[in-house]
């Protein structure tokens, strides 16, 4: 028996590479990939038609053949491994339906080349918008949340150890700030995404007066990659993609960390319901944080998907490859999937985790994380530099551990002993300007410059992001309409080919 796609192969392929390569590859990625291929085959045909590189007649009937299909959805194609891969079922399904004549013309001055490298980018572009997404309903989240929060004062952790007082709106309103930035990336992503490689055949483009500008913009790609050889050797965006979800999932990935301890018995900080944790199945008093540590282990998988592909392309040729473009894209796919999903699990942590503000402001208050607030007294009103402001408080906050003090313990006296062994002399500081100076809401009030943790801080800088979100909402609802308008222009022209 020969080839079903090539009579310059004089047998059918090996069952092995059926069953461990075509196969899996239909089964997993002919329905993902139906809808972009129709797109893609409608623009083409269309494109043939307006150059005049098909007849009329062959031109009808392949937008009649490509609109049924469409309609009829991808069950319908019966697929076949020994075809190799989605667009030869895909062709082989069309001709079954207007004849070889016709259907056979669809494939004048392509190659699966660049439309493989087409199909690419355009999932890649839906999943650069469906991220984009994920990332502004977590980022909103965490701006309430850093509003609604900006008074619940609680301890700043440096090394996992009290460093200053903030307050846990302040520390929302920063995990909002780092998810603004991984938006930023996805969108500059989209940049060297949208563009067009199609035209470029197998790597030298064609003979075919084809019109590669004409078949991008009815796709709704923003321009052209130029180099026929580079638009199908070139599968950076994906990895720039991947890239990009790697950095959002090390983000919510820390986040994540910091809920796990702070969700813990020890801290007992922050609270969840109990509709986002899960139980043990012998002890009967747990509630264990089985949504972080999921977070925090689809991470490390995210990396690794990374890790894959860029070994994967790393070793190929600068030319159209399977290793390359197959499975250097494959990660990406999967990568795309977990993140969407990890996005919507990340968005439920920030949107119900809360803070045990009775408990987090006692915290503060009882261990030494306002000892620089004292120390930038003393530099202040006691006219010393802040290395000695910084011994005298260190040996103070060793004197109260010793005798078993919190710091809203110390006195001046005991300001005053530590000057003597410092300085030879007291500082003779006033009570209350001692006592004010331990506390931790008093420490948060002052810091009200831009970005601090001052509540008036931080109502300003989430009324700012929220205003930066809102643009970039629009710019993505944007991108979307743009996609959609070109798409909608795509079938009016089919349906009148067609016609």
């Amino acid at each position: 028996m020969e080839s079903k796609v090539s009579r310059r192969l004089t047998e059918t392929v090996a069952q092995e590479v059926c069953d461990h390569i075509y196969g899996p590859r239909l089964a997993r990625d002919f329905r993902a990939v139906f809808g972009y291929m129709t797109d893609l085959n409608q623009a083409h045909v269309l494109m043939l038609a307006r150059c005049g590189l098909i007849s009329p007649d062959a031109a009808k009937a392949l937008a009649a053949g490509l609109l049924r299909m469409e309609e009829e959805g991808p069950e319908v194609v019966e697929l076949d491994p020994q075809r190799e891969d989605s667009y030869f079922n895909y062709e082989a399904h069309l001709i079954k339906l207007i004849g070889t004549d016709a259907g056979g013309r669809m494939h004048i001055a392509r190659s699966r080349n660049d439309l493989t490298a087409a199909l690419d980018r355009l999932r890649a572009r839906d999943l650069l918008l469906d991220a984009g997404q994920a990332l502004l309903q977590v980022e909103e989240h965490a701006l309430d949340g850093a509003f609604r929060f900006r008074d619940a004062v609680m301890p700043g952790y440096t090394h996992l150890q009290p460093a200053q007082p903030v307050t846990y709106g302040f520390y929302l309103a920063g995990v909002a700030q780092s998810f603004e930035r991984d938006f930023g990336r996805l969108s500059d992503a989209w940049a060297r995404t949208n563009i067009s490689p199609l035209g470029a055949g197998a790597l030298a483009g064609t003979t075919f007066a084809i019109d590669r500008h004409a078949v991008a913009a009815t796709l709704g790609f923003e321009g052209l990659i130029e180099n026929t050889l580079d638009a199908v050797a070139t599968r950076d965006f994906g990895l720039e993609i991947l890239a990009d979800l790697s950095q959002i999932a090390i983000g919510w990935s820390r986040v994540a960390q910091d809920y796990h301890v702070l969700v813990s018995h020890e801290f007992q900080t922050i609270e969840f319901p109990d509709r986002v944790t899960g139980t043990s199945s012998i002890m009967p008093q747990k509630k264990n944080p089985v949504v972080l540590e999921h977070l925090k282990g689809k991470a490390g998988h995210l990396l690794g998907l990374y890790v894959a592909s860029a070994t994967a392309v790393k070793g190929t040729h600068f030319t159209n490859t399977i290793d390359g473009n197959r499975e250097g894209m494959r990660g990406v796919w999967e990568a795309g999937e977990e993140a969407l999903r990890c996005l919507a699990l990340f968005d439920l942590i920030i949107a119900t985790g809360r803070p045990n503000a009775a408990l987090m402001k006692r915290r503060v208050t009882e261990d030494f994380a306002s000892a620089t607030d004292l120390a930038d007294v003393l530099v202040r009103d006691a006219d010393l530099s802040f290395r000695e402001a910084h011994h005298i408080v260190g040996a103070v906050v060793r004197a109260a551990m010793d005798r078993g003090l919190a710091a809203d313990g110390i006195t001046t006296e005991m300001v005053d002993d530590a000057a003597r062994d410092q300085l030879g002399r007291p500082l003779g500081l006033s009570p209350a300007l001692v006592r004010v100076s331990l506390d931790p809401t008093a420490s948060v009030a002052a810091r009200t410059l831009p970005g601090g943790p001052a509540p008036e801080a931080v109502a300003r800088s989430v009324e700012a992001a929220q205003v930066r979100l809102e643009t970039r909402r629009a710019d993505l609802a944007g991108k979307r309409s743009r996609l959609q308008q070109a798409r909608e222009a795509l079938k009016r022209d089919m349906r009148q080919l067609a016609s």
